[in-house]
Formats: C-alpha cells, sequence, structure tokens
C-alpha cells in the first residue's frame, strides 16, 4: 500500500485539530481557576497586526475542510465566522473532525494531480494537489494551530510540547 495524499493530509489534520481541542479544554480550566478573563484569550495576539486567537481557530478550520474538498472535487461546507467563546471553537473544530472523517481514501484518488486553484482578493494560486497539500495546506494549518498555541503561551497557559503534538499516533 502506497503513502497518499489522504495519508498526508486528513490523519495527521484530525490529529491537530484534536489536540488543538484539548488545548482550549486546558486553556478553560486554567483560566477558569485563576479566575481569567476568557475574552482576554479569546481576542488574544502576539503583535497587533496578527489575527486574535479565534480567528486562528477559524482559519485552522477552513484550511482543513478546504483541503478535503478540493482534493475531491466537493464543496466544503460553510461555517459563519462568529464563534464568540470557548464552546463555540470546540463545536467548531468537533464539526471539522467531523467533516474529515466522513472521507475515505479512495475519494482521493488522482488527488495529486488535480489542480487547484486558490482566489485571494489580489490575485490567485494555482497548483497541482501534491503542490497544495505540501506547500500550502500542510504549512498554513500547522501555523495557525502554532499561533493558536503560542497565543494562550503567551498568555500564561501552562502548555507544553506534548500538549501541541498529542499522544503518539497509532
Amino acid at each position: 500500500m502506497s503513502f497518499t495524499l489522504y495519508d498526508a493530509s486528513i490523519p495527521p489534520m484530525i490529529r491537530g485539530l484534536q489536540n488543538l481541542s484539548k488545548i482550549l479544554d486546558k486553556a478553560v480550566a486554567q483560566a477558569k481557576s485563576e479566575d481569567r478573563d476568557l475574552n482576554t484569550l479569546l481576542e488574544g495576539r502576539l503583535a497587533p497586526d496578527m489575527f486574535p486567537f479565534t480567528r486562528q481557530i477559524q482559519i485552522v478550520s477552513d484550511t482543513a475542510k478546504g483541503c478535503a474538498a478540493r482534493l475531491t472535487g466537493s464543496e466544503p461546507p460553510a461555517f459563519p465566522d462568529d464563534e464568540k467563546t470557548f464552546p463555540e471553537l470546540r463545536q467548531r473544530i468537533v464539526k471539522t473532525i467531523d467533516y474529515l472523517k466522513s472521507f475515505r481514501a479512495e475519494q482521493f484518488e488522482g488527488a495529486d494531480t488535480r489542480k487547484v486553484t486558490l482566489k485571494f482578493p489580489n490575485g490567485s494560486m494555482s497548483f497541482s494537489g501534491s503542490e497544495y497539500v505540501t506547500g500550502f495546506v500542510l504549512p498554513n494549518f500547522y501555523f495557525h494551530v502554532t499561533a493558536a498555541y503560542a497565543i494562550l503561551r503567551h498568555n500564561g497557559i501552562g502548555l507544553g510540547k506534548m500538549d501541541y503534538l498529542g499522544p503518539p499516533p497509532g
């Protein structure tokens, strides 16, 4: 059995989302135990010009569901970016995981050569499926997971590397 784009993208993103969900739970538990304002964490950012914590989670979700949809020639579900609480963000993560789990490896046959075009306000980028996963999806997904983790750490949440990595796969 060969290693496929499904293997390279869907299971790692599910795992990353599961770890992120646990990170959110840990942040809420610590903030509540210290009687801290959760909105400070939700609105937290590392620099004035970066997206806040809430938007980092939304982008992680959008990147994951967009990947699965584009590689299989389907439409991703639309999730409005209106989360304002940790439970709402956690629910978005759960919905994203459920969406990713609805896919099977067979649906990704030929995805490595499928043309993927991303449109942005200032232009577009086109990739093969393989280039899309390795050059855009995974770097973007982990960038925003890392940004969310770093925002919480910066705000005093006691997280460590193993919270980010999660338990060993398998």
